[in-house]
C-alpha cells in the first residue's frame, strides 16, 4: 500500500510535492476557491521556467516511450481515473511524463491517409520517413501489399534502432503487444503489410516475403537487438509445435525461431536467455545474461486489469530492460511501448484504455528512478489518436468512467462523460430512440462505452497527438512538426545517424 500511494504521489506532482511545498512556504491553505491558490501556482510555474537551464549535453541514452493510441483526450481522462482513484478530484494532478519541461505537438497523417495507423506512423517516429498506411519500414514509394517492390530492398528506411546500433550502443524493444505488431516492427523490420507477422500470414502466391519475426531473428537490425520483451510467442513457434506453456504456434515452414534465436546470439558473442514467465523474468541474473528475449503470451500481453501474477507489467520490463542495457559502455537507445491503450480504444471499452495509459505512466516513473536525467534523453509521446470524447459540463468529483449529473440532452436520457465518435459500443432501444444507459454496470472493465456511428471496431483519429521530453536537447521537441521529424531530433541529441548532430555542430 505504501508503495502505491508513493506511486500516486509521484503522479499527482504539482499536488502532492510542489504544489503543497509553496503553500507550507508561503503560509497559504490549499484552496482552490481562494485566489491566492491560483496566483501561487501559476507563480511558482512560472519561476520553475524561467530558473530552466538549457542541457546541452550530448544524450549518451535515449529512452522513446510510446503510448499507443495514447490521445490528448486520453491524457485529460486518466488524469481524473488515477485521481479519483486515490481520494482527488482528479483534474489538477497530472501524470509523471506532463511534468516534463517541454512538450510539442506531432502531425500524424500517413502519405495516403489523413488518418494513421500504427505502422505509418511507427516508420515516422522511428525511421524519420512518412509512409503508406499499413506498410513498416519502407518509403510511401511502396504501396501496402506489394511483397515484390518490399523484397528489392531499395525503398527500405532505417532508423534509431539502427543508427544505435551503428553508434556501438545497445538497442532494446519493450511493448505489451505482439512484438510482431507494427509499433515495435518499425524498429527493426521492413514490410509491405503490417499483417505479415509470421510466415502463415503472407500471400500464398507470387513473390516470397520475410515475414516480420524472421526479420526480427534473421535481420540485420533485428538480429542485433539485445532485449526484447512482450508478447506474440506464436509467431516464433511452427503449428506442429506447442510452446513451454501449451500454445500452438503459428509458423507453417516449420522454423523454431525461439532456438535459432539463441543459437545467432552466442556466435555473436552474447549471453543470451529466453524467459516465457514473471518468475524467470524476475529472478534474471542481469550481471550474467547480456540479451534476453521474453515472450510472455501468445498473443498480446493481458490487460493490466486482466493480467495474472505471472505476467510482468510494463514498469517490470522497463526496468529490466534499462538494467541490462546500462552494462553498455557506449549507451543505449530503448524503445518502450503501452500498446493495449489502442486495443482498448477499439473496442471502445475506456475503463481498460485509461487504466493502461496509467501503467504508462507508472512505467514512465520506473525509468526516470533508474536513469540519470543529465545524460539520459526521455522522449514520451504517442503514435496517433481515437475517437474518445470529453464532454458534458459534470461537476468536480463526477465518475470521469460513469454518466455526466446533467441530464440535458434533448431526448432527456442521460448520456455518458466519455464517448466514441465510432465503434461497438452503438445501441438503439426497442423503440428505435436512444438507449437508455440508467441501468448499465460502468464498473465492469469490458463495458463497452457509446458510440455514435455502429462499427464493429473503433477507428483512430486523425489530430495531433502531444510529445514531452526531458534530458538533454529536450528542448528541440517544443512546438509543432511532422511526426517523423522526432528521430531526427532525437538522432541531433545522441550524435548518431547520418544526419545533423549535436557533436558535429560543436565542431
Amino acid at each position: 500500500m505504501a508503495r502505491l500511494l508513493t506511486v500516486v504521489c509521484l503522479f499527482v506532482l504539482s499536488c502532492c510535492v510542489s504544489g503543497r511545498s509553496i503553500y507550507k512556504n508561503s503560509g497559504q491553505k490549499f484552496d482552490e476557491k481562494n485566489k491566492d491558490h491560483w496566483n501561487i501556482q501559476a507563480q511558482w510555474f512560472l519561476s520553475t521556467k524561467v530558473a530552466m537551464p538549457l542541457n546541452t549535453k550530448r544524450a549518451k541514452n535515449v529512452i522513446m516511450f510510446l503510448g499507443d493510441g495514447m490521445s490528448i483526450t486520453t491524457l485529460a481522462a486518466t488524469r481524473v481515473y488515477l485521481g479519483q482513484r486515490y481520494g482527488h478530484l482528479g483534474e489538477e494532478l497530472k501524470l509523471s511524463f506532463e511534468a516534463f519541461p517541454y512538450t510539442g505537438l506531432a502531425k500524424t497523417y500517413c502519405v495516403d491517409h489523413n488518418v494513421a495507423d500504427s505502422a505509418c506512423s511507427g516508420t515516422a517516429y522511428l525511421a524519420g520517413v512518412k509512409a503508406n498506411s499499413g506498410t513498416v519500414g519502407l518509403s510511401a514509394a511502396v504501396k501496402r501489399g506489394d511483397c515484390k517492390t518490399q523484397q528489392e530492398g531499395i525503398h527500405s528506411v532505417t532508423g534509431l534502432m539502427d543508427w544505435a546500433q551503428k553508434a556501438g550502443k545497445g538497442t532494446g524493444i519493450v511493448t505489451t503487444t505482439r512484438v510482431t505488431h507494427a509499433s515495435p516492427a518499425a524498429a527493426y523490420a521492413h514490410s509491405a503489410d503490417r499483417k505479415w507477422e509470421a510466415d502463415s500470414d503472407l500471400p500464398k502466391k507470387g513473390t516470397h516475403c520475410d515475414d516480420i519475426a524472421m526479420q526480427l531473428v534473421r535481420g540485420r537490425v533485428g538480429s542485433h537487438i539485445d532485449v526484447v520483451l512482450g508478447g506474440g510467442r506464436r509467431n516464433f513457434f511452427p503449428k506442429t509445435q506447442r510452446d513451454m506453456e501449451g500454445y500452438r504456434g503459428y509458423r507453417s515452414d516449420g522454423y523454431d525461431l525461439i532456438r535459432e534465436w539463441l543459437m545467432k546470439k552466442e556466435i555473436l558473442g552474447s549471453s543470451p536467455k529466453f524467459v516465457y514467465n514473471r518468475q524467470t523474468f524476475m529472478n534474471l541474473d542481469t550481471e550474467r545474461y547480456n540479451s534476453v528475449l521474453g515472450l510472455f503470451s501468445p498473443d498480446h500481453m493481458p490487460y493490466h486489469l486482466e493480467a495474472g501474477l505471472d505476467d510482468p507489467t510494463l514498469s517490470e520490463m522497463t526496468q529490466k530492460a534499462i538494467q541490462i542495457l546500462s552494462k553498455k559502455k557506449n549507451g543505449y537507445f530503448l524503445f518502450v511501448e503501452g500498446g493495449r491503450i489502442d486495443t482498448a480504444h477499439h473496442e471502445t471499452k475506456a475503463r481498460k484504455a485509461l487504466d493502461e495509459t496509467a501503467e504508462f505512466a507508472k512505467a514512465v516513473e520506473a525509468a526516470l528512478r533508474l536513469v540519470n536525467i543529465e545524460e539520459t534523453l526521455v522522449v514520451v509521446t504517442s503514435d496517433h489518436s481515437h475517437t474518445m470524447t470529453y464532454s458534458g459540463y459534470s461537476k468536480r468529483g463526477t465518475d470521469i468512467l460513469g454518466l455526466t449529473n446533467k441530464m440535458n440532452a434533448s431526448d432527456h436520457l442521460p448520456y455518458t462523460t466519455l464517448n466514441y465518435a465510432n465503434g461497438p459500443g452503438h445501441k438503439y432501444d426497442v423503440n428505435n430512440t436512444r438507449y437508455n444507459l440508467i441501468m448499465d454496470d460502468f464498473s465492469n472493465s469490458n463495458y463497452t462505452y457509446p458510440s455514435l456511428v455502429p462499427m464493429g471496431r473503433e477507428t483512430h483519429g486523425g489530430e495531433d497527438v502531444a510529445v514531452f521530453a526531458r534530458g538533454p536537447w529536450a528542448h528541440l521537441f517544443t512546438g509543432n512538426y511532422e511526426q517523423n521529424y522526432l528521430p531526427h531530433a532525437i538522432a541531433y541529441a545522441a550524435c548518431i545517424g547520418s544526419g545533423l548532430t549535436a557533436c558535429q555542430a560543436k565542431l
